[in-house]
């Protein structure tokens, strides 16, 4: 089963697999990196391999990553799209606090395009909800406030993170959505339906934590599937969500060049019909 290799987001065009920048900070997501040298080199073999898709934010530890990325690939290559995310900030204490304010999001913007060294952002999601699951508040305000700045300029174009299928509605009612982002991967299986109706409007799904995020994914099927196949088991999770739909990007991040390797190589994993089946079924609800 071939998959495409790009899809468009927004006006650019990406290879579907990129690469998420929140494990560039510390642990926790919070405070400098471990090893600053090993983030810059990874930041820089990624573009260097192909990758023209990178998903930071200002809440990554804050503010680390995207300095990171700035002292690594600023001047930014051509074709290379940058994705952050507003609607969050970080305690003293790490916290993760919501930022539901207009002016805090126009705020975040400013800092976003300070840190980067940009004059216009790419892409900027919206982040909703609390801190690790979606609410059913109205985005109206908040997506109101992107668009005034989509307008002056410092904004292309507007995503969505952690969000429902209502808020979705809701947004597309004010202006374009560009991406959606939001929690999925083989196990956790609740966007399959919004995935779909997505795709059939071409918008892509980008899903965080595609590998189980703080918890790694589990499973003995996809572990023996993987050691038949001849590759590792997060190999073949991430195979499973590049076949799964031809409108899911891929943004798995580390802070290792040699895992940075291994997440790359799944896109050369080919899956058959039967193998789909057996992964499909690890997330099947219980009858």
């Amino acid at each position: 089963m071939s998959q495409p290799a790009t899809h468009k987001l927004g006006q650019f065009t990406v290879g579907r697999m990129g690469y998420g920048a929140m494990q560039l900070a510390g642990p926790g997501v919070f405070g400098p990196p471990r090893d600053l040298a090993e983030c810059i080199a990874v930041l820089r073999e990624a573009v260097e391999s192909g990758v023209n898709h990178i998903d930071t934010s200002d809440f990554y530890g804050p503010e680390v990553t995207n300095k990171l990325i700035r002292e690594a690939l600023a001047p930014y290559p051509d074709g290379l799209v940058l994705v952050t995310k507003v609607g969050a900030r970080r305690g003293s204490d790490a916290a993760w606090i919501m930022t539901p304010e207009p002016s805090a999001l126009v705020e975040q913007v400013h800092g976003n395009l300070r840190n980067l060294g940009l004059e216009t952002l790419d892409v900027v999601n919206l982040r909703i909800g609390h801190a690790f699951g979606p609410d059913d508040t109205s985005l109206a305000e908040r997506f109101g406030a992107l668009r005034d700045l989509q307008q002056q300029g410092k904004i292309r174009h507007i995503g969505l993170s952690n969000v429902t299928a209502a808020q979705i509605a809701e947004a597309r009612a004010i202006g374009e959505v560009a991406c959606v982002q939001n929690a999925y991967n083989l196990v956790q299986r609740s966007d399959d339906a919004l995935i779909d109706m997505l795709g059939a409007d071409g918008i892509p799904y980008v899903p965080f934590f595609p590998l189980g995020g703080f918890s790694p994914l589990q499973s003995e099927a996809l572990n023996a599937l993987a050691a038949r196949l001849g590759v590792s088991a997060m190999q073949l999770a991430l195979a499973w969500l590049l076949h799964r739909a031809p409108n899911i990007l891929l943004i798995p991040g580390t802070s290792s060049r040699v895992h940075l390797r291994e997440n790359l190589a799944a896109t050369d994993i080919a899956l058959c019909a039967e193998d789909m089946a057996a992964l499909d079924a690890i997330g099947a609800p219980a009858t």
